[in-house]
């Protein structure tokens, strides 16, 4: 099966190109970055410089035909944007999947595979399990406001090429995924900070005491990004006209047992990080995916519990697997 990812270059797109690869697919990588340093075709795969902002950068593509399916992983997101820009939301999600949509049309392509954000989904927090289907909302007063409507927009452009072109779609909501990568830093509201876990991994690995905040027993979906990859591979392979499907685990994991988690991976042995709990401290955001419509329609099943996917996670941060790609962690 031959498929084109877009995005190709970031996290789950770098991920999830050498995996199906590794699957038997026949990939090609799509990304913006001119160069991507030889890495795609070193792990056999054919790279391809394109901005999907840009409709004439899709000529680049011009020489691959008999494509399958598109995996559309490309877009810009709050977590990587310094400052404040919505215009870039708009051409990067909205126009530029209008134009993937169009190159899939234009070349006889039958199936998309869209990765959209959880915002849709934050108003449905709490113990109580979130379905694949729900009235799409989203915040209206934070840094991700317009990039929640973007992606819902795109959302809404993907279903109209199936209702007119007969495009199937398998829209995939995602949840928190672990995935290796050297940045360790994000940007909230446009600032720049370095992520929870990363800085809770990093207190672990140094033998620090770690704090616990708000009610430990909170708790929210993690998912090991080998089986983010597995939804995309279950959506590529299935032979309906798809929908949208959460990714999770269908159980959440406490805040308790994350940090709990990264201790007795990260740690070493003669060096256990203490734990101080902080009640006094606000609450984590808590949430859980209903996923029995992938686990019936697509045959997805998570193959990696937490405390796997942190073990997995080390594995890459040793090896560097993707340093000709991004570097390697300062």
């Amino acid at each position: 099966m031959k498929i084109l990812v877009f995005g190709a270059t970031g996290t789950i797109g770098a991920y999830t190109s050498l995996i199906l690869k590794e699957k038997g697919f026949d990939v090609v990588a799509v990304g913006r970055r001119k160069s991507d340093n030889g890495f795609f075709e070193e792990n056999g795969i054919k790279y391809y410089s394109v901005d999907i902002v840009n409709k004439t950068n899709f000529a680049a593509l011009s020489s691959e035909t008999a494509i399958d399916a598109i995996v559309h992983l490309a877009g810009v997101m709050p977590a990587q944007m310094e400052g404040y820009h919505p215009q870039q939301y708009i051409d990067s999600i909205i126009t530029g999947t209008l134009n993937v949509l169009d190159f899939s049309i234009d070349n006889g392509i039958k199936k998309i595979v869209f990765i959209t954000s959880r915002a849709d989904s934050n108003y449905l927090m709490g113990k109580e399990p979130i379905p694949s289907d729900i009235v799409k909302k989203f915040p209206l007063n934070s840094d991700h406001s317009v990039y929640s409507i973007c992606k819902n927009a795109a959302v809404d452009l993907i279903e109209h090429y199936y209702y007119k072109y007969g495009l199937k779609r398998f829209v995939l909501r995602f949840t928190t995924v672990y995935a290796y990568h050297p940045n360790k830093f994000f940007h909230v509201d446009g600032i720049k900070k370095i992520m929870a876990y990363r800085y809770i991994m990093e207190q672990a690995m140094e033998g620090k005491d770690v704090e616990i905040w708000g009610d430990p027993s909170k708790g929210k979906e993690i998912v090991y990004v080998e089986d983010a990859v597995q939804l995309i591979e279950k959506s590529l392979l299935a032979e309906s006209d798809g929908g949208v499907y959460n990714l999770g685990r269908g159980v959440p994991v406490t805040l308790d047992e994350q940090i709990k988690g990264i201790i007795d991976v990260f740690s070493k042995p003669d060096k256990k990080s203490r734990i101080i709990y902080r009640s006094d401290k606000p609450d984590a955001r808590e949430y859980v995916n209903d996923i029995s419509k992938p686990m019936k329609e697509l045959g997805y099943k998570p193959h990696f519990d937490y405390i796997e996917g942190l073990k997995a996670f080390k594995h890459e941060m040793e090896i560097q697997r993707f340093a000709k790609l991004w570097g390697k962690e300062e």
